[in-house]
């Protein structure tokens, strides 16, 4: 394969796919070959925007109204070597097992699965192919995280001692008018959602596992709307870091890093591009490192990097990650239900 470009297909044909076929254009060693959804209508119109030839945009409908039709026909082509699954949450285990039986590298959009339990599933079914998995998680191929990783290990602010994890939305009433992936009562919710990404923050530089020390949420129609947990790493709790995800209120949208000698600030920490550094008797420093194309494009290149070269597993969002993530999750949905 290494003289040769990687051939998507995308599974889903919602607003996320849209964004990573525009990205993926950008990609020198891609191309996107198919795509599949439900609606016929919906698929063409995917494929005339992203020039995916028409008798590749699967879908359901044409295949006679059979629910995963079109993704099953997409797994199965031979001209397919990497799909991208941006179906719902709750498909995302049975269509990425499905994708690694077929041969198939998978970039799962995030979070992996709704529970650590199939999490747990999904990393042995890709241990067991041997074949690339890796959690869609775009934040930390961003150039301004590779930024904030060098500088915490120059000690730029000392020993890390805390991360807080902020991310609030207000997404008006998606919830409430039902019918969307965040109303889900199996899984939805903004903890997984939104709350993935602060749960990658926090185990990306202060590697659980954790105990979650309190919690707290809100709830709309049946799924969790707001959560705040304080977490303490390990024994003893000299570390330590908070998560809060909202659906119903805007701002907060920071990561910060508290070290011993100063701290790093972290703006739109989902999508970052600036950064403040406050280091202790130190004046201000600002943070300005733009995408390489767009948020996703980096992640798109090193997964396409990873399949070329053979590689089973990502250095940079390794699965041990994504369970811990998935684990960290588990535990604070425990606390705010219990």
């Amino acid at each position: 394969m290494a003289e040769k470009n990687v051939r998507w297909g995308i599974v889903g044909a919602g607003r996320i796919a849209h964004r990573f076929a525009r990205s993926l254009a950008h990609e020198p060693h891609s191309e996107l070959v198919a795509i599949s959804c439900r609606s016929a209508g919906r698929a063409a119109a995917f494929a005339a925007e992203h020039g995916v030839p028409e008798k590749d945009a699967l879908s359901d409908e044409a295949l006679g109204n059979v629910a995963g039709a079109a993704h099953a026909v997409l797994l199965a082509r031979p001209d397919v070597d990497a799909v991208y699954l941006a179906l719902p949450h709750g498909m995302h285990l049975t269509w990425a097992v499905a994708a690694l039986r077929a041969g198939k590298a998978v970039l799962c959009e995030k979070p992996a699965c709704a529970s650590a339990a199939e999490t747990r599933t999904l990393v042995d079914a890709a241990r067991t192919a041997g074949i690339l998995l890796m959690e869609a998680m775009k934040t930390r191929f961003t150039p301004l995280y590779r930024r904030v990783r060098g500088l915490l290990a120059e000690g730029a602010i000392g020993e890390l001692q805390r991360v807080e994890a902020l991310l609030e939305n207000d997404m008006g009433d998606r919830i409430a008018r039902g019918g969307d992936y965040l109303s889900d009562p199996a899984a939805g919710g903004i903890l997984l959602d939104s709350g993935i990404y602060c749960a990658s923050w926090i185990d990306d530089y202060l590697p659980g596992p954790y105990e979650v020390m309190s919690a707290q949420a809100r709830w709309d129609h049946g799924v969790d709307c707001f959560v705040d947990a304080e977490l303490a790493l390990g024994a003893t709790g000299e570390k330590t870091a908070r998560l809060v995800t909202a659906a119903d209120t805007a701002c907060p949208r920071t990561t910060t890093l508290v070290g011993t000698a100063g701290k790093i600030v972290v703006e739109d920490m989902h999508r970052p591009q600036r950064a403040v550094l406050l280091a202790d008797g130190a004046e201000p420093v600002e943070l300005d490192v733009p995408y390489t194309v767009d948020d996703f494009y980096d992640q798109i290149a090193h997964f396409t990097d990873l399949l070329l070269d053979g590689r089973m597993e990502s250095p940079v969002m390794p699965l041990a990650a994504t369970l811990r993530c998935a684990e960290l999750l588990d535990a604070v949905r425990a606390r705010i239900v219990a």
